[in-house]
């Protein structure tokens, strides 16, 4: 974005500004941070759906809005799962509130693990996550490090992981469901603010909402501007070349049809800029015609990422069963520019890489209820993918023993085309015994093709146990059924670098398989008084052709692979307490990841690594044995909050000689602490103020160290940073 439009958005901005305000993380015992799926948690939302007015006399917009967004509640149960829920309150008081990105809103959930390049882990998986906007399923990105998703259009999340119904498939590692703001609910008017501070970041934003009989409306937009767009490989506060530049936008409208039925278009768009980070001071390993010297601060290279999506959805009833219908596309793109002679001498190769993949779906969700005991739960997703690579790579000749022949550098270009098919269907019953028994039991039938047809039919079982009024045990067995990434799939002619300084270590099949994996999960979720609540659970995760990803070029762009065998496993342990003025949440978990015998992309590998994966089973580069967040907020009164909350690790994996990712990284702890005051200025009304203190001991610490299987450099953690953000809200 050019520095004139960036001026006029903070000229808007600051007209009226003003941060998001400080709120709890954990919210009050009627709405509870952290939840096992439940007999009467299920129940109640079952009820919900069929409890709902079946025809209103007079129409009345927001009061059957409600009724089908209960509707659409009761399409999506949990029963036999884990969950986990941030609500819009708990964001904001996050220490940068609704400037908070969506990867770090999800790092105050248990078992979930931080990496570079905004990447998670959830329960030992490299990626593997789904996103849902409103009960509908938005295909992941490319790989890459731009933040896709905006705090501000969340209403509530909901992590779902552990042993998921029927309804959920293909990325399972957990289910990230989001349900946005609605026009409806904020009556008409909008929010203008900015955030700024260190490392030379500024993000102005700006939303409107509103509704009008039928018509209901939330767009929201916003502008990010920083010196530190991804991790840096040194330890320095000042990162050589790592500036950012990202636009997000999103909208949701929606028309009341009748009582019953509602059609709603929603959409979202990103465009990311980044600069690629350099590390001074390495060596490099190639000469360039007559050069032989080359100052590694001074690479110039690129990364740009975009993303578009819209989803159309009607919802509705007809008679008991409640439905939701909707055609989507999501397109997505991301492109590297090299430094051509710097890359050339450090790494051998040069590769201008360009990926795109469009996604178009189709998802139908049904829910009819069968007398008093029973609801059964119904659908199918389908989704055709056409991708595009191609890389046009400048390399040096290079002689049998590998070291270069030539200075000269050669031109290659390689190029793919993938078509991708992916067809889903699921039949569960929620059946309700009693008042203390709840069985979810379901199949699910998956077929995914693409150079071969794969598929697998997934039986599921979730039981919950209602011990007590204040005791619930829940306990749940999935089989699993995985597709690769269609969108981080490279099926690049590897033979074509032969004889060249980038040809690869080994050979092996390039084309990775689809998972299949056992399930097991158990926990129990205890209320103690009215203010704690406590949850204990623990997974087995038993794998054949395990997907994990890796940055196997220079490139900040990953390709996946396949372990032959894979074997998770862990235990969390959540702890919520509101009591007044005092909120706080602590999680903690356990968590051993590993994998054994290297079963497709064998030639991103050295023939010593194969062999010593072949015969001995490592951990995976991100596995985390220690994960733990937690945070206190106090309300001083009801303008002016505080709050602190950190993240722990005990590291991800590293190197170790002879042994792939056979050491771990230091431990490491981040503080960060926040104040939040509502300002009132007369006529001009309230501006909320928010100032947010970022790793407050200025603890340097790396995720990464450049070492490990995929792993391609060093990154760190954030340096100390101080952001004041300033938000103002306005009707009409």
């Amino acid at each position: 974005m050019k520095r004139t439009l960036l001026a006029l958005s903070l000229a808007v901005a600051l007209g009226a500004a003003a941060p998001a305000a400080f709120a709890q993380t954990s919210p009050n015992p009627e709405s509870p941070s952290v939840t096992s799926s439940d007999a009467s948690g299920g129940a109640d939302a079952d009820s919900a759906g069929r409890n709902t007015p079946g025809k209103v006399k007079q129409l009345g917009a927001v009061d059957v809005n409600a009724a089908l967004d209960q509707s659409r509640n009761s399409l999506s149960p949990d029963t036999g799962s884990s969950q986990y829920v941030i609500d819009q309150k708990a964001i904001q008081q996050l220490p940068l509130g609704d400037s908070t990105p969506l990867n770090q809103v999800l790092l105050q959930a248990p078992g979930v693990v931080q990496d570079s390049y905004g990447g998670l882990h959830v329960r030992g998986d490299h990626a593997n996550l789904q996103y849902r906007i409103n009960g509908v399923i938005i295909p992941e990105a490319i790989s890459g490090f731009g933040q896709t998703l905006d705090a501000r259009t969340i209403q509530s999340v909901k992590l779902l992981d552990g042993a998921l119904p029927a309804q959920y498939g293909l990325r399972t590692a957990a289910v990230v469901n989001i349900d946005t703001k609605s026009g409806h609910d904020l009556g008409n008017g909008g929010s203008v603010g900015i955030t700024g501070g260190s490392f030379g970041t500024l993000n102005p934003n700006a939303s409107l909402w509103g509704s009008n009989d039928r018509w209901s409306w939330f767009v929201t937009a916003n502008y990010l501007e920083n010196d530190v767009g991804i991790e840096n490989p040194t330890s320095s506060r000042s990162p050589i070349h790592d500036h950012t530049n990202q636009v997000k936008g999103f909208g949701d409208v929606s028309y009341l049809i009748d009582n019953d039925t509602r059609i709603s278009f929603m959409f979202g768009a990103t465009n990311n800029r980044f600069e690629i980070p350099n590390n001074p001071n390495q060596t490099p390993q190639y000469a360039y015609l007559n050069q032989t010297e080359f100052n590694s601060a001074d690479l110039d290279e690129r990364q740009k990422e975009k993303l578009t999506f819209g989803v159309l959805s009607l919802q509705g009833k007809l008679g008991k069963t409640d439905y939701q219908v909707s055609l989507g596309q999501r397109y997505t793109k991301v492109g590297f520019d090299p430094d051509n002679v710097g890359d050339l001498m450090f790494n051998g190769v040069a590769s201008t890489i360009d990926r795109t993949n469009r996604a178009s779906t189709l998802q139908a969700d049904f829910s009819t209820p069968l007398g008093d005991s029973h609801t059964l739960r119904y659908g199918i997703y389908g989704e055709f993918e056409r991708g595009n690579i191609s890389n046009h790579s400048l390399v040096f000749p290079a002689n049998p023993d590998g070291t270069q022949a030539s200075t000269t550098p050669m031109a290659i270009y390689d190029a793919t085309n993938l078509l991708a098919r992916t067809w889903s269907a699921y039949l569960q019953d929620e059946w309700s015994i009693g008042e203390k028994w709840t069985v979810n039991y379901g199949l699910r039938g998956d077929r995914y093709e693409l150079f071969r047809t794969e598929s697998q039919l997934s039986p599921r079982l979730g039981v919950v146990y209602q011990a007590t009024d204040s005791t619930v045990v829940h306990a749940g067995y999935a089989r699993y059924f995985t597709p690769p990434a269609t969108e981080v799939i490279d099926d690049s002619n590897i033979a074509r670098f032969n004889g060249t300084t980038n040809q690869l270590p080994s050979s092996g099949n390039n084309l990775p398989l689809s998972e299949r994996s056992d399930y097991y999960d158990l926990g129990i979720q205890q209320q103690v008084g009215s203010t704690l609540t406590l949850g204990l659970d623990a997974y087995y995760r038993k794998v054949r052709r395990l997907q994990d990803e890796g940055q196997f070029g220079a490139a900040l762009i990953y390709s996946n692979f396949n372990y032959n065998y894979g074997r998770i496993r862990g235990v969390e342990f959540t702890a919520n307490y509101n009591d007044g003025p005092v909120s706080a949440y602590f999680n903690a978990s356990f968590n051993r990841a590993m994998g054994k015998q290297v079963l497709t992309g064998q030639y991103n590998f050295s023939p010593e690594e194969l062999a010593y994966i072949y015969d001995h089973w490592i951990h995976l580069d991100h596995d985390q044995k220690l994960t733990s967040s937690g945070g206190v907020t106090y309300a001083f009164t009801d303008t002016t909050r505080a709050g602190v909350d950190y993240v722990f690790g005990s590291g991800l994996r590293k190197g170790a000689p002879g042994v792939p990712n056979g050491a771990s990284l230091p431990y490491y702890f981040q503080l960060n602490l926040n104040v939040a005051h509502d300002f009132t200025f007369g006529s001009f009304g309230k501006v909320k103020t928010q100032l947010a203190l970022i790793n407050a001991l200025d603890r340097s610490y790396q995720l990464r160290d450049g070492t490990g299987v995929g792993v391609g450099a060093p990154q760190y953690g954030p340096r100390r940073g101080v952001y004041l953000s300033l938000q103002k809200d306005f009707s009409f």
